[in-house]
């Protein structure tokens, strides 16, 4: 008996105590205190954070829902350092800074083909990258129709010595013949030593036709090769391309007969290009389009392969503009973090449009007057994930 009225005593203090909690917490009237370090720590009454022991802070309900927005303390803004300022407008200039890539120039690129059919008996030059002269010795060929071709030469200048004062013009079968071995092939010099030795080789040696850096061998040692086909490919390294990848909403933007400057970050410096070409054609996947940038490439110290940046300057325009790092970036959206009331931020969807430096147009989602954090957003955003479990941009787009 004695037990039982014990357990009833304990049972009735213990309800007491939970009606003085819930007294507590609806007295607080929405306001509750927290850790400036550890924000998820909610209490009822002033006291210590039971995870670091500092001072509880006072966080005031000033009676708007905090569904669509987050409200920070006076101590959270000074220790993340959440600046804002009022967005106005302003000049900017269609400045963009693209990622670029140097690639060989085409319109440089020259295939040196064979002007009749014969087989490849030797390359005097056998590595990729290796540096050609006009006039340099390319390969030696067998071919028995030049061969032949020679040989008819050789006869006609016989017959021309021999039967000079025939009523058969030699002289023309004599040019009709040297003509044939230029056709195929044979410079001045060849000739010119043929007719002097009468001696025709079984190999004719061919020359570069012109300067520049072997880039391809489409044909080898002991290949036969088809007349018109593809010996070796050279290129013109004195100047490259720098190929960017644009954005469609840029491309308006774009001064397609303008110039542009390329930074190589390998090397340093800046080189002044012009724009050859802006692809019509737009990756459907992507959204992405191609420039191209011709550079000069002074003493060969530019490599096809590195990394550049690329800017485009064109004309300047009045807009609504931001600094480019209050505005939080993904794939899908571009959003801000506007300030609705003391320590109160909400967050804004918006378009943007030109990028000049560190200033960004923004086309829709807010205006003139609007106060927009300019420093602190990703902080804000990480706050707000931190409380609420998801990010506004998720809970955003569930609407």
């Amino acid at each position: 008996m004695i037990m039982k009225i014990i357990l009833a005593i304990s049972m009735l203090f213990i309800l007491a105590s939970c009606k003085t909690k819930q007294k507590e917490t609806v007295k607080s009237d929405g306001n509750y205190y927290t850790c400036s370090m550890h924000p998820q720590i909610h209490e009822g009454k002033p006291g210590k954070c039971p995870i670091c022991g500092m001072t509880l802070i006072l966080v005031k309900n000033n009676g708007e829902s905090m569904t669509d927005g987050i409200m920070l303390s006076d101590q959270q803004v000074q220790l993340g350092n959440i600046q804002v300022d009022t967005i106005g407008k302003g000049k900017i200039g269609n400045r963009i800074v693209l990622n670029a890539t140097l690639t060989l120039n085409e319109t440089k690129s020259m295939a040196v083909s064979s002007r009749i059919a014969g087989r490849i008996d030797k390359f005097y030059f056998r590595n990729t990258g290796e540096n050609i002269k006009k006039g340099d010795r390319l390969y030696d060929l067998y071919s028995e129709t030049l061969n032949n071709a020679k040989q008819e030469y050789l006869l006609a200048l016989e017959k021309e010595k021999v039967l000079d004062h025939s009523i058969i013009d030699f002289k023309q079968l004599v040019e009709s013949a040297r003509n044939k071995l230029v056709l195929w092939g044979m410079n001045a010099g060849q000739i010119a030593e043929l007719g002097k030795t009468k001696k025709a080789s079984d190999l004719t040696r061919f020359y570069s036709p012109l300067s520049g850096t072997i880039t391809a061998f489409e044909s080898h040692e002991g290949e036969y090769v088809a007349e018109g086909g593809t010996i070796l490919r050279l290129t013109d390294l004195t100047s490259l391309w720098a190929e960017a990848q644009v954005y469609t909403s840029q491309l308006s933007g774009i001064d397609v007969k303008g110039k542009a400057r390329v930074r190589i970050p390998d090397i340093g410096g800046e080189i002044e290009g012009r724009i050859e070409l802006v692809n019509p054609e737009i990756n459907p996947d992507t959204r992405i389009n191609l420039v191209r940038i011709a550079i000069a490439n002074t003493g060969n110290l530019l490599k096809p392969g590195m990394n550049a940046y690329v800017t485009l300057n064109n004309r300047s325009s009045t807009a609504l503009t931001l600094p480019s790092n209050a505005i939080l970036r993904n794939e899908k959206y571009n959003t801000v973090w506007t300030q609705t009331a003391h320590n109160t931020y909400k967050m804004v969807y918006v378009t943007i449009g030109k990028e000049d430096g560190e200033l960004v147009e923004i086309l829709s989602g807010l205006q003139a007057g609007d106060i927009v954090v300019t420093n602190g957003a990703y902080l804000i955003n990480s706050e707000y994930i931190f409380r609420n479990g998801t990010s506004k941009e998720h809970d955003m787009s569930r609407m």
